[in-house]
């Protein structure tokens, strides 16, 4: 059944964990031949000895940009499915997962060329996409403790204002009112919040400063910020997270990649369209949503030729399709900024096939 030789093997599965990895390699004729599980160490091992330009398929998980980039050294071709690519391949179904048959599906959807890859970043793009990670976390952790501030502090009869800022004010005078009912440990653990609540915003500030760096130094987020409804924020992560805007093959299809196009249910030459599909990287797509509400609602402060058309959009549409309709045009907008090396024009207006110039 195995055919030991890797000279024969044409294209490699590999399921990815912590201490083994389960290989499932076919040669030419489509045909098993090899199906184990190795250590990391004697999997990159055994990739040393696979023939020059050899697709090594894995699928996207944590450490798959890391295999990737080593696999890239080694004159290997490494290819990363999305998860939800490979489950359609796996042909014992959902009832029979485990790593051999995870393995054959990854394999098996490398074998699909129409299948987009997700693109291997560089160590120094992950180094980046970590400091917004780090910074979401921190601030999903400010929120939960706020609440939680704000849960302990209405178990005694105290309730304000529901902005941060007002609780934050107001919270100092509260721990030393002494005509409240707050007990003295109560007192002490609400001091403790409040202290890490302030460490929670050096932390974010610190990595908000860091992003701001980014932007400064890479002249790639310096052309996405200029972009309206593109802060600084945006501007980093689409760098960061999209390696190269080139490998897509139109604006149409960035757009669609990052799930702001309708979804469609169509049938018998009848387009019925629904709402976003919602997919990719949901952290870029809430960016340049937010992004764009900021432009809807500033649109009536300015007299530019784009904030014309937003605020017509506006009328005819509604402001919430408004908003997804001016994200995905942003998003437009990057890949033509990103892959034609040209400055962002608001008053840009594209010339229609067959014109004269």
């Amino acid at each position: 059944m195995e055919n030991l030789n890797p000279n024969t093997i044409l294209r490699v599965g590999v399921d990815l964990a912590k201490r083994v990895y389960q290989i499932h390699a076919v040669n030419q004729f489509e045909a098993v031949a090899l199906a184990k599980a190795m250590t990391p160490a004697k999997f990159f091992d055994w990739c040393r000895s696979l023939p020059p330009g050899c697709s090594v398929a894995m699928e996207s998980c944590s450490g798959a940009h890391y295999v990737g980039r080593r696999l890239a050294a080694m004159g290997l071709s490494p290819r990363i499915i999305a998860a939800h690519h490979v489950k359609p391949y796996r042909v014992a179904g959902a009832k029979a997962k485990n790593d051999a048959n995870d393995a054959a599906a990854i394999c098996e959807a490398a074998s699909r060329p129409h299948l987009h890859s997700v693109p291997i970043k560089t160590a120094q793009q992950q180094g980046v996409v970590a400091l917004h990670r780090f910074r979401e976390g921190y601030k999903e952790e400010r929120t939960a403790l706020i609440n939680r501030i704000r849960g302990l502090l209405a178990e005694f009869g105290l309730s304000f204002a529901q902005s941060p800022e007002s609780l934050r004010k107001v919270l100092p005078g509260v721990l030393e009112d002494g005509s409240n009912e707050l007990p003295g440990v109560a007192r002490l653990a609400l001091e403790e919040a409040r202290q890490h609540w302030e460490k929670l915003e050096e932390r974010m500030l610190w990595c908000e400063q860091r992003i701001e760096e980014h932007v400064r130094q890479d002249e790639q987020a310096k052309k996405a910020s200029q972009l309206m409804g593109v802060g600084v924020m945006t501007a980093s992560a689409v760098v960061a997270c999209v390696a190269d805007f080139s490998q897509f093959k139109s604006a149409k299809q960035f757009g669609g990649w990052l799930g702001l196009v309708p979804s469609q249910n169509s049938s018998g030459g009848k387009n019925q369209l629904g709402r976003i599909t919602k997919r990719g990287d949901t952290y870029l797509r809430t960016l340049l949503i937010q992004g764009a509400k900021s432009v809807v609602f500033s649109a009536s402060k300015r007299e530019d030729r784009t904030s014309q058309w937003v605020r017509q959009l506006k009328e005819r549409i509604g402001w919430q399709k408004a908003v997804v309709a001016i994200a995905n045009k942003n998003a437009r907008i990057l890949w033509c900024v990103m892959t034609r090396g040209q400055a962002y024009d608001p008053d840009h207006v594209p010339q229609l096939a067959g014109s004269q110039a």
